[in-house]
């Protein structure tokens, strides 16, 4: 059996304040994972990259179940979750600029 260890993380205010996202880009190669997590503006014309996580495909993976379960606790707690209002706007089509 696997002896567990406690973990000290540090986190600065900034960081433990946390940002919102509204659009999450992912791309893959066989070696990693990027997840671009960026804010979109309401009017919809620009938008700007908060921040880029690279992770390892295994990584990936345990992040894809860990969220998994969690919005099924979620939508057993509060119900369904709709992906985007009815009559909500489209996605827009995203590319960086530098």
């Amino acid at each position: 059996m696997e002896e567990q260890r406690q973990v000290q993380i540090k986190a600065d205010e900034k960081e433990l304040q946390g940002q919102y996202s509204n659009l999450v880009m992912i791309h893959h190669n066989v070696e990693e994972f990027t997840l671009n997590y960026i804010y979109i503006f309401p009017n919809g014309a620009q938008g700007k990259l908060l921040a880029s996580m690279i992770v390892s495909p295994a990584h990936a993976k345990r992040i894809h179940r860990a969220l998994g379960e969690n919005i099924a606790r979620y939508e057993a707690q509060f119900g369904t979750i709709k992906e985007a209002p009815e009559g909500g706007t489209p996605v827009p089509n995203v590319g960086f600029v530098q």
